[in-house]
């Protein structure tokens, strides 16, 4: 999605400038007035606009510039079955991206439409900045089913107002180096029924011990091993220590022993970081590096674990579907995918996450704007977006497009795809003070990383957290 990658990676930082522009952001509020171009009125939770008469130029942002050709055909396919309405995209890099978003709030040049994101969209909401779209889908018989099941529902807010429509989702997988298994005399087959645990780390613990190479050739499981001077990690680590959700870090372990991390999803009120089944993984975790195993916090900040992972310094690396395209694409790696290891539950698991695209509260041309966020939705652009082969689009038919767009390449995407098929996904965490749970969370858990604190610091930052819903 991330790229949802980077989606995920800077998420705090991003998140920071959101929290950091909430007062203004309420104050200066789009809302539904609209302009000139807004002649169809209606918009707001009960009335819906009518697209029947769009006409004119919207604007529309992304983020990933590996899609940007595909939804370029979508809006040229758009403005040939819809002649008066013409669709301008533009794609910011992700650090920019939020910022000029919300901006644009303040501002009031945000885009009629962009691609959002679930740790993003409850501020919005709670700001008055999203277009609820319930009355207008209704009113032109959009199908909110037609989704891959559970991606429509994330979308809905506290208020039972919908204010997007899926358009990709992803999940996790591991990758690893074909080439550096080989020299460890691993068979791939190997890793497909891995076992995980926090007390030892079953046999996938194993497996990255004996991936492990010091600078003098010696294994992370023979005798002489140093783990002060490591040539290749038998698992990366993915930019960062994964704060509060760790999507491409630790939630695929977390996600097998029972925990949640809250007590309903979405909008729960309560986090559980206080439990040990969390604890445990986290701790589990940082016994990785200290054992030499996976790099240091210290060693991967600012750093792209996929240039490592390319330049051969990682024999393994869990990351999310986004990422497909970029990790097979290293001159002199022969890349692999394999599912995630089983863990104590007996099943394996991945955080499911899922952008939409939204409508701005504040647009001039709401019918346009909509009556495009039903195109972006619907099959006839989701299957050109799935056959570029990028992500995995929302729409069933768009996913299979994209599967077999992937292995046109020569890529069995199963190991992402297998998720879904196997109910073994859970959502994003959605709830309200997404930027102060991240501004919490994120020091908290860098801190048990690192060794500055123990893992039952967490306690504390949970109970912080909880503070902030009473």
């Amino acid at each position: 999605m991330s790229s949802t990658r980077t989606r995920t990676r800077s998420v705090g930082g991003a998140l920071a400038v959101a929290a950091g522009l909430t007062l203004v952001l309420t104050a200066c509020s789009g809302g539904s007035s609209g302009g000139s171009g807004d002649s169809s009125g209606g918009g707001d939770a009960g009335d819906a606009i009518d697209t029947s008469t769009a006409s004119g130029d919207i604007d529309y942002w992304l983020w990933d510039s590996n899609q940007l050709p595909a939804y370029q055909q979508c809006a040229d396919d758009f403005h040939a079955a819809n002649p008066d309405v013409t669709v301008n995209i533009t794609q910011y890099s992700w650090d920019d991206y939020w910022t000029n978003v919300t901006n644009g709030f303040v501002a009031g040049t945000a885009p009629d439409v962009f691609t959002d994101h679930l740790s993003k969209y409850p501020e919005f909401v709670s700001q008055g900045q999203l277009l609820p779209l319930n009355a207008t889908l209704e009113a032109d018989g959009v199908d909110t089913g037609s989704f891959q099941e559970g991606l429509a529902d994330l979308w809905v807010g506290q208020d039972g107002l919908r204010y997007g429509l899926p358009k990709d989702f992803d999940t996790v997988a591991i990758f690893y180096n074909s080439t550096l298994l080989a020299d460890a005399g691993v068979d791939p087959a190997e890793l497909q029924n891995l076992e995980w645990n926090p007390d030892d780390g079953g046999t996938y613990e194993k497996l990255i011990a004996h991936l492990t190479v010091d600078g003098k050739g010696v294994r992370g499981d023979e005798p002489g091993f140093d783990k002060d001077d490591v040539a290749v990690y038998g698992l990366g680590l993915d930019g960062g220590s994964g704060a509060g959700n760790g999507q491409t870090q630790w939630s695929m372990y977390s996600g097998t022993t029972g925990w949640t991390v809250t007590d309903k999803n979405p909008w729960g009120t309560h986090y559980n970081y206080d439990k040990p089944e969390f604890q445990s993984t986290i701790a589990w975790m940082r016994s990785l590096i200290e054992k030499g195993y996976m790099p240091s916090l210290e060693a991967v900040i600012g750093q792209s674990s996929a240039e490592i992972f390319g330049a051969g310094k990682y024999a393994m690396i869990t990351n999310g579907s986004w990422m497909i395209n970029q990790m097979f694409g290293y001159d002199g790696v022969e890349t692999g995918l394999a599912p995630t290891p089983v863990g104590p539950d007996g099943k394996r698991a991945s955080m499911y996450n899922g952008l939409a695209d939204s409508v701005w509260a504040g647009s001039d041309n709401k019918a346009a704007a909509v009556k495009w966020v039903e195109y972006l939705g619907s099959a006839a652009c989701q299957d050109v977006v799935g056959a570029s082969g990028v992500v995995f689009p929302a729409i069933p038919s768009g996913t299979d497009a994209a599967k077999a767009a992937f292995e046109a390449k020569g890529i069995d995407v199963t190991p992402f795809l297998q998720h879904v098929e196997d109910g073994t996904t859970f959502l994003f965490p959605i709830t309200d003070n997404a930027a102060e749970i991240t501004g919490i969370m994120q020091p908290a858990v860098d801190a048990v990383f690192t060794g500055d604190a123990e893992p039952d610091s967490l306690t504390s930052a949970n109970d912080q957290v909880n503070a902030l819903f009473n």
